[in-house]
């Protein structure tokens, strides 16, 4: 696939080496310029573009930046494009968002707000960076990591549930971009590298 990743810290950067390892088409962008991506690109074989660049020739994005600059993007760049959500609201970093606060939405559906058009999936955001770089086992091991993946588009998610799988994890359905609160920080599948019965486990215990 040809996929545009945004961001190069800790998820979008192992993602960049983990689906270029896999023979896909990388090319990543960050907010300081594709010369600051020299050395990952070097490494890992991407392209370092620009932001226009790493969307328009994408079959998929992953966003993998603090939540506050999602609304800095431009959503007409990302009409009808599939958009795979990594990121997490962190008040202390990202500030007092009220709907966020009180989780009356969930932190993917006001990024699909902000991005209207978009088909927009959430996976990758309760697995540690280190862990997506070196857990992923074949299909079939035992005790396998499963992620959870949101989304409202049945296609989209199904074509995210596919790479998951690639990359080496179980992908969990959980629902959709309004349920995806059960994934979010301080749930029981954050951070906690569940099987992918334990993962449905959790999903079900979370609690608002």
């Amino acid at each position: 696939m040809q996929i545009g990743i945004i961001g190069s810290g800790h998820i979008g950067g192992t993602l960049t080496r983990r689906l270029s390892s896999l023979g896909h088409d990388v090319a990543v962008t960050n907010s300081r310029g594709p010369q600051s991506l020299t050395d990952l690109a070097a490494e890992t074989g991407a392209r370092a573009v620009s932001l226009e660049e790493a969307v328009q020739g994408a079959e998929l994005v992953v966003i993998a930046i603090p939540l506050k600059v999602v609304p800095q993007l431009p959503a007409s760049l990302f009409d009808g494009k599939l958009v795979v959500d990594a990121n997490n609201y962190y008040p202390q970093r990202d500030g007092d968002v009220a709907e966020l606060l009180d989780r009356s939405l969930s932190s993917s559906r006001w990024t699909a707000d902000h991005l209207k058009g978009a088909r927009v999936v959430k996976v990758f955001n309760n697995i540690q960076a280190a862990h997506l770089m070196d857990e992923g086992k074949p299909a079939g091991t035992p005790g396998r990591i499963g992620l959870p993946v949101a989304g409202d588009d049945a296609d989209a998610k199904r074509i995210v549930m596919g790479l998951v799988d690639e990359l080496g994890f179980d992908p969990v359905d959980a629902g959709t971009l309004d349920e995806s609160w059960r994934q979010q920080p301080d749930t029981p599948v954050y951070g906690t590298d569940r099987d992918a019965d334990g993962v449905r486990e959790g999903l079900a215990a979370a609690r608002p």
